[in-house]
């Protein structure tokens, strides 16, 4: 007797759906609304992408620091920079830290006080920093090429490249974003049935990131690039 499914009966199952990926480590698990969670890089590439700073935690002999500096992606490393002497710099090449970006998009106005929330897009990744040699797949001088062109594209062909002794001067480092967790929120408050009739208005004050006009410096004669024009696009 044949048991195995006729090929009506498999075209009427439905499809499976992938799997969403699961937390990388432990401590990248979320426990609070974890129904917000996303493991997915694409969630975790388009918020570091949207980016200018990151906060970098680390511990060192006066205690623990959380320092912001400025951060953009090659591929699967978060990566920054600084002066060789810079504190952060030497502590992260000796232990492990957490970076975090955060966006705010919204303030969520609820119906009750405790339900008010805000709507925005954060990234924890943790590791350990490495330095950006002229030995690896991306060397110092490319990482920092392509940190220019995250600041604006076509920049880097216009200005003067940095000498032998600026590079030497400055240290890239870069963490791997293996392990990392993403959550996001978006859309209306989420009242309580019994605070639906509570008189207070309720909604989502946006919030967003706006480019102001360029303003450029005084002694500059240059007709502005296309990147210039467009900023505010």
């Amino acid at each position: 007797m044949n048991t195995s499914p006729s090929a009506a009966e498999s075209a009427a199952e439905p499809a499976a759906q992938p799997t969403a990926p699961s937390a990388p480590s432990a401590r990248t698990q979320v426990k609070r609304s974890a129904n917000r969670a996303s493991h997915d890089p694409v969630v975790l590439h388009a918020i570091i992408d949207a980016a200018w700073i990151c906060h970098v935690a680390f511990r060192d002999d006066h205690g623990v620091h959380c320092i912001p500096t400025a951060c953009w992606r090659i591929g699967e490393h978060l990566y920054i920079h600084g002066s060789n002497g810079s504190r952060m710099v030497k502590r992260l090449l000796d232990d492990e830290c957490c970076v975090t970006i955060t966006h705010v998009d919204g303030l969520v106005m609820a119906r009750s006080a405790f339900n008010h929330s805000m709507n925005y897009r954060s990234a924890v990744i943790y590791g350990r920093f490495e330095k950006v040699d002229e030995s690896g797949e991306v060397d110092k001088r490319d990482a920092l090429e392509a940190f220019m062109e995250h600041l604006a594209p076509g920049r880097q062909a216009e200005i003067r490249p940095g000498n032998d002794n600026e590079y030497a001067a400055t240290t890239v480092l870069r963490i791997a974003l293996a392990e990392a967790a993403c959550k996001v929120r978006s859309g209306p408050p989420e009242d309580d049935p019994e605070d639906m009739d509570v008189r207070a208005w309720a909604g989502v004050l946006p919030l967003r990131e706006v480019r102001g006009a360029p303003v450029p410096d005084a002694a500059c004669t240059i007709a502005a690039p296309c990147y210039v024009r467009h900023w505010q696009e």
